[in-house]
C-alpha cells in the first residue's frame, strides 16, 4: 500500500521503517528542516566560537527500551558504541544517594521474573541514608511488589510513596518521577509510575542500566533511519508541513495526493488540526491534552564531573534535578548540560539559577552559557485517570506517538512501541 507518514520524529520514523520492511510504500512529510521532532540535532557555538552539535534536549534511555535498541539496530546504529551504558545510579556532588551495583540477574522460573538484587544490595549500601530511610523503602517496594505493582486509577505518585521518609523521597522517588514521567509526583500517575519501575526492574536483564548516549539525537535514530529508508526506495521530505487531507473513495488525499493509509505521526495539536473535520471526537481528546516543559541549560567551562551523570538537589531557585558531562559522553570538554524536568520558569530566569546552582552545588566557576532549550509541550501531563486518544482515528487513518493511549508515559519508548503497533495494523 501507499503509506504517508505525517510527522519525522521517533514515532514517525519507527513506524516508516516497520510499514517499509513491510513491504509498504512509505512516504515520510517532516513539517521542520530536522528529523527528530523533539529529540533531534541542534546545531550551537561554544563560547571559543567552535560549532558542535547539541540536543534540543538531554535523554536517558534505559536498558528496558527494548523496540528502541530494536530498530536502532535495525537502520544500522550500533547500540553498544552510540550509548553508554551503566548501572542506574543517582549520586549527588557530596557522594550521597543510591546507586545499583553491577550483580548477576537471577530469573525466578515460577513467575518467569527477575530477581533485583542490585536494588536490594543498592538500597542497603545507600550513602547518607538511614536504617529507617532504608527499612521505609525495602517496606514500601515490597508492598508494590506483592500487589503486583497495581494501584487504583486515581493514586498519584506522592500518595503511593506515603511511606517513605522525605529524605528517601526527595533522592529517589521524586528525581524518578520527574524523569521518567516529566510530572510532578503530587500531580503523577502511580499507575504508570509503577508500570515504568515493574518493566525495568523485573522484566527486562539490564532493564534498570542507564543508557546514556554519546552521539547526538539525530544520528541515534532519526537522521540514520532517515537514511536506510531513502536506500530502501521510500520517501523523506522535511520543510513538509501538511495542509489538507480528506478521504478519496477507501484511501485519502494528503495535500492533492492519493494514500492508502495515512499515519499522524505529528504531535496532539498538530494531528487534532487535521483529524478535527474527519473525526472530532477523537481530535477533541488530542487537544485536550495538557504539556509540561522540559529545560535544558548548556553550560561551558573548564569543568569535569566525577561521573558523567549526576543527581542534584533542586529546589524552587535551584531547579535542575541532574547534570550531564557532554565531555565524558564524546561531546567538547567542559560542557555540561543541566536539566529541569516540569519546568516552569523562563529562559533567562531558568539559566542564572542553574548558573548559581552550579556554583552552590558543584563549587563551580567561570561557566559561561552556551545556550538554554526550553521545550514548552515537550510531554503530556502524565496525571491519573488520564484519557489519551487512541491509535485508531478512522478507516485507513491511524494515529502514534508517546502520547497516544498506552501504558507509557511520555519517553523514546513509548513513542516506539505506539509507532511498531501502527505499522503491523495497517
Amino acid at each position: 500500500m501507499k503509506v504517508a507518514v505525517v510527522g519525522g520524529g521517533w514515532a514517525g520514523m519507527a513506524c516508516a521503517v516497520e510499514a517499509t520492511r513491510a513491504g509498504h510504500a512509505v512516504t515520510v512529510l517532516e513539517s521542520a528542516r530536522l528529523w527528530g521532532g523533539r529529540a533531534r540535532a541542534l546545531p550551537a557555538t561554544l563560547p571559543d566560537g567552535s560549532s558542535t552539535l547539541l540536543d534540543n534536549g538531554q535523554h536517558i534511555l534505559i536498558g528496558a527500551y527494548a523496540e528502541t535498541l530494536r530498530l536502532m539496530a535495525e537502520v544500522g546504529v550500533d547500540p553498544g558504541a552510540a550509548l553508554q551504558r551503566i548501572p542506574l545510579a543517582l549520586r549527588f556532588p557530596d557522594g550521597g544517594g543510591l546507586s545499583l551495583p553491577a550483580l548477576p540477574e537471577w530469573l525466578d522460573r515460577a513467575s518467569r521474573r527477575l530477581v533485583p538484587l542490585d536494588v536490594l544490595a543498592g538500597v542497603l549500601g545507600a550513602r547518607g541514608w538511614s536504617w529507617q530511610d532504608k527499612l521505609s523503602l525495602l517496606r514500601t517496594s515490597g508492598r508494590w511488589q506483592a500487589e503486583r505493582f497495581a494501584c487504583a486509577a486515581d493514586q498519584t505518585v506522592a500518595g503511593l510513596c506515603a511511606g517513605l521518609t522525605p529524605r528517601v523521597h526527595a533522592e529517589l522517588t521524586e528525581p524518578l518521577c520527574l524523569s521518567a514521567l516529566n510530572t510532578p509526583p503530587a500531580r503523577a500517575s502511580g499507575q504508570v509510575f509503577l508500570r515504568v519501575l515493574e518493566d525495568a526492574l523485573f522484566k527486562v536483564p539490564g532493564g534498570s542500566q542507564l543508557l546514556l548516549p554519546r552521539v547526538d539525537l539525530g544520528a541515534l535514530f532519526p537522521d540514520t533511519a532517515a537514511q536506510w529508508l531513502l536506500r530502501q526506495g521510500a520517501r523523506c521530505e522535511t520543510g513538509r508541513r501538511v495542509q489538507t487531507m480528506t478521504r478519496d473513495g477507501a484511501g485519502w488525499q494528503v495535500d492533492g495526493q492519493h494514500f492508502d493509509r495515512v499515519v499522524l505521526a505529528c504531535p496532539p495539536g498538530e494531528a487534532a488540526r487535521l483529524a478535527v473535520g474527519l473525526a472530532p471526537a477523537w481530535a477533541a481528546t488530542a487537544d485536550a491534552l495538557q504539556h509540561e516543559a522540559i529545560a535544558t541549560i548548556y553550560l561551558h567551562g573548564n569543568a569535569r564531573l566525577a561521573r558523567p551523570l549526576l543527581a542534584l538537589r533542586s529546589t524552587a531557585n535551584a531547579p535542575a534535578q541532574f547534570v550531564f558531562d557532554r565531555g565524558q559522553l564524546g561531546g567538547p570538554h567542559g560542557l555540561l548540560a543541566f536539566v529541569v524536568s516540569a519546568s516552569q520558569g523562563e529562559r533567562e530566569t531558568l539559566q542564572q539559577q542553574v548558573l548559581a546552582q552550579a556554583h552552590a552545588q558543584l563549587d563551580l566557576g567561570g561557566l559561561r552559557p552556551v545556550t538554554t532549550v526550553v521545550e514548552r509541550r515537550a510531554t503530556f501531563a502524565c496525571t491519573p485517570g488520564l484519557r489519551r486518544p487512541r491509535q485508531w482515528v478512522a478507516d485507513g487513518l491511524w494515529a502514534c506517538g508517546d502520547h497516544v493511549e498506552g501504558p507509557y508515559p511520555a519517553t523514546l519508548e513509548g513513542a516506539v512501541r505506539s509507532a511498531v503497533a501502527v505499522a503491523a495494523s495497517l
